[in-house]
């Protein structure tokens, strides 16, 4: 896989398109900080870490588990969520070009040197980063 983190999106994308209630993928530091920050925005219910261990004599990969948000109608919280910046093209701004996603409605996801956070503390904070993506 070249992009973890855009399979974890298309995942979530997906997932939520059909009305999925969760989405297992697997885990890595990056995508379980990504997920953290998704669930304390709001924009999804929770965040599990599947533990992995021995199934007979094969080793199993620790998973992310991660339940989906809906509104009252149905519709899915995240309507919209894009990868930004990419292995081809990295795209890094500084604390005056940080992005507003859908004038505040939505967030953006920063890896910046004090770690991965959304656009708003990364603005409080005045540090620049990679844009990870944008979720609305």
């Amino acid at each position: 896989m070249m992009d973890p983190i855009a399979d974890m999106f298309t995942r979530i994308r997906n997932a939520s398109a059909v009305k999925k209630t969760e989405v297992v993928l697997p885990i890595s530091k990056l995508k379980l900080e990504v997920a953290k920050i998704l669930e304390a925005e709001g924009w999804i219910k929770k965040v599990e870490v599947i533990p992995g261990g021995l199934d007979g004599k094969h080793n199993r990969f620790d998973e992310l588990k991660i339940q989906l948000k809906y509104h009252k109608n149905g519709k899915p919280q995240i309507s919209g969520i894009n990868r930004v910046s990419r292995p081809g093209l990295r795209i890094y701004v500084n604390k005056e070009e940080i992005p507003t996603v859908l004038n505040n409605f939505g967030i953006a996801i920063l890896s910046t040197s004090k770690g991965i956070m959304t656009n708003k503390e990364a603005k409080k904070q005045k540090i620049g980063g990679e844009v990870l993506g944008e979720i609305f």
